[in-house]
């Protein structure tokens, strides 16, 4: 009888104990839980996130021997008016110093002497791989500079990087009609137009490499 007697006499649970007891099947509740699952996923989310990298991408080596790059005698040819000759020599100095040593063809320095214009500018056009228009006031007024645009577009009539129009002291609205489908550089501070110059040729380079690469595979 005695242990009945304590049995009866049982206390009942504390106010702490009934709390956590109704706190601990409201977690098990449907709303609850729900919360619980996605502000768990949170932190798995971001991990697996963070540890995606995405694979490098290989930059095809424009000096490699078997380059396309040297199907062509020059990688560059400027194209200028006579009174822009020292501008255009800034620019081909710096070109030809990059880490590429970018080839580039410069009229006065290398046509061949005794040749006919026609058939100097015509054929640097055909062995180069880029082109760069420096159109300024006396590009505009020069019947040879034109020419030799259009011989340029005739070459390569869609805009896929090789003609590189730079304007420099010439209005938006005297760009040239001809190229108005394609995107020019404007010559604003000489350092960053060269900069944009280098980098436009060696994207076009680069994609010439990758193109025959994939042709090979």
């Amino acid at each position: 009888t005695g242990w009945f007697r304590r049995l009866l006499h049982k206390p009942k649970p504390s106010s702490v104990e009934s709390s956590l007891n109704s706190s601990s099947s409201a977690s098990s509740s449907p709303s609850s839980s729900s919360s619980a699952k996605s502000s768990n996923s949170s932190p798995g989310m971001s991990l697996s996130m963070s540890s995606i990298h995405p694979l490098p991408v290989s930059v095809p080596d424009i000096s490699a021997s078997d380059s396309p790059r040297w199907d062509k005698n020059y990688d560059v040819c400027i194209c200028h008016s006579e009174g822009d000759v020292e501008l255009v020599e800034e620019l081909v100095s710096y070109l030809e110093g990059q880490p590429e040593s970018f080839r580039c063809f410069l009229q006065l320095r290398d046509a061949v002497a005794g040749s006919a214009v026609v058939t100097e500018l015509c054929d640097a056009v055909q062995n180069s791989h880029c082109w760069v228009m420096l159109i300024t006031p006396g590009f505009l007024q020069d019947p040879w500079c034109k020419y030799q645009m259009h011989q340029a577009l005739a070459e390569a009539p869609m805009a896929n990087g090789r003609t590189i129009p730079v304007l420099k002291d010439v209005d938006r609205k005297d760009y040239p009609r001809e190229l108005r489908n394609i995107y020019y550089i404007y010559m604003a501070l000489k350092e960053k137009s060269f900069r944009q110059i280098r980098d436009t040729v060696m994207r076009y380079l680069q994609e010439l490499c990758r193109s025959s690469t994939k042709r090979m595979e």
